[in-house]
């Protein structure tokens, strides 16, 4: 009896976006005010399962019969897949109803996304992880395409959709390879016959397949095609959670699954093409950006090269190097969500003011979100004392420790040549004058929702120490 109620109350986060969605259906059906009453339940939601995985972080233990996995890095995945979840529902309130998108399905979208990536992050088997993966990606396309009177919505979701479905074909492929030679789909028993099964071929080809399907999913080269137009057509809201959740929770699936070569105790066999595929995303991603008028293109390249230091930590082969990719990815999450949020607040209906120069002259107008961008950008660009210099650092380090100087020299090359396009905005801010009339009805919600990212960027850059430590105590 009491390890049923341990079980039951170490799934509450999952439970309570499950009852959610569940609830969010009725509301939507019954209640004449379901605009007003949903956006805040799911907020409500988010944060209820959030603020339980902190509390119950140390609760570690497998269930359903080893399928799936509670607490620890779990629950820290749990932890940013939900606090991001609610700022893109917060940025929503108000975004929605200017972009044409007011839904009901808008939200329980977003939280039937949110429980996909859960599923993915505590999976201990293949097909949780595949089940996971579904859920949240036909989210997503249903999402990047809500509004179906915008040709570049409809544009986004069915590009999102044919190539994310490409994507899965490989995920697919790669799993009945490895099933084939294991002879299980446990992740457990695919963990404890790594090094028995390294030199079989048809083994490695699968676990190639899986790699090169969620490289789909993470937006890093040569699998990048989709992002700039998926970004650019998607409602800017949505967008932010594409490059921010989305990211993450493909991320968590790579990591529960090979993350017996991340631990140090075998070889990473598969450092060449982690090693290769991030350098050629991180130049790619910061030298494309360079050129982009488009803010929202901007950042799809952005995150493009981000990916790419986030395989840094993971070809570094290393625990640090995890845990470095964790919390960069907790950085990433909030400084992304500010940035998408301002953008979204500054967007015009009809999708204007999407260009850089509609940046120009911002500080003398509405100095609060200038100020606020410019910290966002700031991080972005690795400038100290901010989140993403200390993301940047630990996967720095971590490659320096596996004896891969010249991958983190690559890695601090190109955040150098980042720096020009993230601070080029500020400059356009603070030094150049207004180019068009720029009118903004600023959202409070919008703007509280970008205010809490921002100091989020800003709490995580003053204590990264306690952060990494935590997520290195449970990934040994």
């Amino acid at each position: 009896m009491l390890n049923n109620f341990q079980e039951f109350y170490n799934i509450i986060p999952i439970l309570l976006i499950g009852a959610g969605f569940l609830i969010s259906l009725l509301i939507e059906m019954y209640f004449k005010k379901s605009d007003v009453i949903l956006p805040w339940f799911t907020i409500l939601i988010f944060l209820a399962a959030g603020f339980h995985a902190l509390y119950a972080v140390n609760s570690v233990s497998v269930i359903f019969q080893n399928m799936l996995a509670t607490g620890g890095i779990v629950n820290i995945f749990y932890i940013i897949f939900t606090f991001g979840a609610a700022i893109v529902a917060l940025l929503s309130i108000d975004y929605i109803k200017k972009y044409g998108t007011y839904f009901g399905e808008y939200y329980i979208l977003l939280q039937t996304s949110i429980l996909g990536m859960m599923l993915m992050a505590g999976a201990k088997d293949l097909f949780m992880i595949f089940l996971g993966l579904e859920l949240m990606s036909v989210s997503f396309y249903s999402l990047a395409g809500l509004n179906r009177k915008r040709l570049k919505a409809n544009e986004a979701s069915l590009k999102y959709f044919l190539l994310g479905a490409f994507a899965t074909g490989f995920i697919v492929y790669g799993i009945a390879l490895i099933y084939g030679t294991v002879h299980s789909t446990s992740i457990d028993m695919i963990a404890s016959r790594f090094y028995e099964l390294s030199s079989d071929k048809l083994f490695i080809a699968g676990i190639l397949l899986f790699l090169i399907g969620f490289s789909f999913k993470i937006a890093a080269f040569p699998f990048h095609m989709w992002v700039p137009d998926v970004y650019e057509g998607s409602p800017t809201t949505i967008a932010g959670l594409f490059s921010t959740g989305g990211k993450a929770a493909a991320f968590s699936a790579i990591i529960v699954t090979l993350g017996v070569l991340f631990t140090g105790r075998i070889g990473n066999i598969l450092m060449p093409y982690l090693a290769v595929i991030s350098v050629l995303s991180m130049f790619y991603g910061s030298i494309v950006a360079i050129s982009q008028d488009n803010i929202k293109r901007m950042l799809a390249y952005s995150s493009i090269s981000h990916a790419g230091y986030l395989l840094i930590g993971l070809a570094a082969g290393n625990s640090f190097g995890v845990a470095g990719v964790i919390f960069y990815l907790a950085s990433y999450t909030f400084m992304n969500l500010g940035a998408f949020g301002i953008v979204a607040l500054i967007e015009g209906k009809d999708e204007s003011n999407l260009t850089l120069k509609s940046f120009s002259g911002l500080a003398s107008r509405y100095p609060l979100l200038a100020a606020l961008f410019s910290i966002i950008m700031f991080s972005l660009a690795g400038i100290p004392p901010f989140a993403g210099f200390f993301g940047k650092y630990y996967v720095f380090i971590a490659a320096i420790k596996s004896n891969l100087t010249w991958l983190a020299i690559l890695g601090v090359l190109s955040s150098v040549i980042s720096v020009y396009f993230y601070l080029r905005i500020v400059v356009l801010m603070y030094f150049k004058d207004a180019e068009t009339d720029l009118k903004i009805d600023v959202s409070k919600t919008g703007l509280a929702a970008v205010i809490i990212s921002v100091l989020l960027v800003i709490i995580i850059g003053i204590a990264p120490g306690t952060i990494i430590d935590l997520i290195a105590f449970f990934f040994k």
